[in-house]
């Protein structure tokens, strides 16, 4: 399994959002549907939410990567 580290910029960014800009999708669209068809969890929980709101400190799973969000410093 493959970890990130993901720096937030902002309060939160939407769950279909950090897929797509880590490059696990190739688009937005492939995004939410990864999260449509059940292959994505926040926290060890499924999120069947696209636009779920991702603040710093939680896990996300999907296909085999795993990303670890973080408050940014700057």
């Amino acid at each position: 399994m493959a970890i990130h580290t993901f720096e937030l910029r902002n309060e939160y960014i939407a769950l279909c959002d950090l897929i797509k800009n880590l490059g696990i999708s190739h688009s937005g669209g492939a995004a939410k549907l990864m999260v449509a068809e059940g292959l994505v969890e926040v926290d060890g929980v499924l999120e069947s939410r696209k636009t779920a709101k991702i603040r710093p400190g939680m896990v996300v799973k999907v296909l085999g990567e795993e990303i670890h969000v973080v408050a940014s410093d700057a």
